[in-house]
């Protein structure tokens, strides 16, 4: 046969773009596939079974698990917190002990002070008594010279009159004579008493200086103790004032530090509680993944029993045409399924698409109006149009296989329903559409694009078709 020249019109980033548009379609339609396949199923055992309670119970576990470590970190951070307020707690109160001392001291000192000023005020009233005697001593003593004046005034005329007119010694007249006498015995008289009164107005006169200079004394030693005093309870107040203004500061310290070691108590109640609760809550919840898995192992252990029987029954026994679900494993089926339409291999899987890039499917080109058929058994994932390519079917069948088909005209079946293998699916077109499996050939015949993936990667199809030589009974029976 002639070969014809393919030209691929399309770009590498269209492909890939391409590719990843068909990786969504695949992924949604085995999302709503898994979701309407109870419903349809009723009461049959689907071929692939997923259990999302465990890794939902998983998750749950995990994120409460990330919780609690961060609940145990937060209350590690608050434990350091309430250490330090202790530690803080106690050096305040350890202070306040100190200002309690330093206080008690201080009015200890307040005290001596105040007996020391009650002292000088004693000593200040015994010396204003002490200065009022003085002072009426000293008036009583001016009073007595007072008195005297007239007394001394004579005594004192008479001795400057005798010491400006002296009496003569050898030779007097009688008259002088008799006044000599008389001042004679008027002096022997007067002196004595002048002499006693003399020695009394000296005394006086020493005890008025006396006096006068006690009372400067004491007024001196008076003013310097009670300077002496104002000053210590000056200094006294400033320090009980410092002193309570400090004690007044760390109380309200104290009570801050109180009430801060209080809302971390109970802050670390509430997140001790957290954990606990959190604690029990993974531990509910890895019970019930654990029965979760448990019962997840049986289902599977009874629905491998089950699939075994059917094997086995399949191995021996045409399979049932109305059945719901495979009736073999699609990894068992390699060189065992026909091609989905009579026609002619254009391109393989791996060669070059004509962009430099490799193909992932196979290309049929195949006659005007051919009829596509399901090659195996399996689920619509999704079926409907597909941009440029026409339309377009896939198969999920089982084991994370999907087989993928496009480029028809027609479609028979829809979303969500269960085809047996060689079920008509499909029907081409009259000529190939433009972007079918995005080639462009010299032939306009209709080309049917097929592609196999496993696990969502592309995998080659030619290990799944038959030869045509080999025996058509391991396909599935229509």
């Amino acid at each position: 046969m002639k070969s014809s020249r393919i030209v691929h019109p399309c770009s590498g980033a269209a492909m890939a773009a391409v590719r990843m548009r068909l990786d969504r379609i695949i992924r949604v339609s085995v999302l709503a596939l898994a979701i309407a396949f109870p419903l349809l199923t009723c009461n049959a055992v689907p071929a692939r079974a997923t259990d999302a309670s465990e890794p939902d119970s998983s998750g749950v576990a995990a994120e409460l698990e990330q919780e609690q470590q961060a609940s145990q970190l937060e209350l590690r951070s608050v434990a350091e917190q309430a250490a330090l307020a202790a530690r803080a707690l106690s050096a305040l109160e350890a202070d306040i002990a100190a200002l309690r001392a330093d206080q008690q001291e201080l009015d200890r000192k307040i005290a001596e002070t105040a007996a020391r000023r009650a002292e000088l005020d004693q000593r200040i009233a015994a010396g204003e008594q002490t200065m009022t005697g003085l002072s009426e001593r000293q008036e009583a003593v001016r009073l007595s010279l007072v008195a005297r004046r007239s007394v001394l005034a004579e005594v004192l005329a008479a001795l400057q009159r005798i010491g400006r007119d002296p009496p003569p010694a050898l030779l007097v007249n009688p008259e002088d004579a008799l006044s000599s006498v008389r001042s004679a015995i008027l002096l022997g008289a007067v002196v004595p008493e002048i002499r006693a009164e003399t020695q009394a107005l000296a005394a006086d006169l020493k005890e008025l200086t006396a006096l006068r200079q006690a009372i400067a004394s004491e007024r001196v030693s008076l003013a310097a103790a009670l300077a002496e005093n104002s000053e210590e309870e000056e200094r006294l107040a400033r320090l009980a004032s410092e002193k309570a203004a400090l004690h007044e500061q760390s109380r309200r310290r104290l009570e801050r530090e109180r009430q801060r070691a209080e809302a971390l108590s109970v802050r670390s109640s509430e997140l001790e509680a957290v954990i606990a609760t959190l604690a029990g809550e993974i531990v509910s919840l890895r019970e019930a993944a654990e029965a979760a898995r448990k019962a997840e192992e049986e289902r599977q252990r009874q629905l491998a029993e089950r699939l075994e029987r059917a094997r086995a029954f399949a191995a021996v026994a045409v399979p049932d045409k109305n059945r719901i679900m495979p009736a073999y494993a699609f990894s068992k089926l390699t060189r065992s399924l026909p091609l989905p339409v009579e026609g002619e291999t254009v391109r393989h899987f791996g060669t070059d698409d004509g962009t430099g890039h490799m193909l992932a499917g196979q290309v049929l080109a195949t006659d005007k109006g051919a009829t596509v058929v399901a090659p195996a058994d399996g689920w619509i994932a999704y079926a409907g149009p597909f941009r440029s390519y026409g339309q377009m079917v896939i198969i999920d069948t089982g084991e994370n296989h999907h087989l993928v088909l496009a480029g028809m005209e027609t479609i028979k079946v829809a979303a969500g329903s269960f085809v047996v293998a060689g079920e008509p699916l499909a029907a081409m077109g009259q000529t190939r559409f433009a972007g079918s499996a995005a080639l462009s050939l010299a032939s306009e015949r209709p080309t049917l694009y097929i592609e196999i993936r496993k696990n969502g990667q592309p995998v080659d199809p030619r290990s799944w078709w038959k030869d045509d030589m080999s025996s058509r009974k391991a396909s599935n029976d229509t």
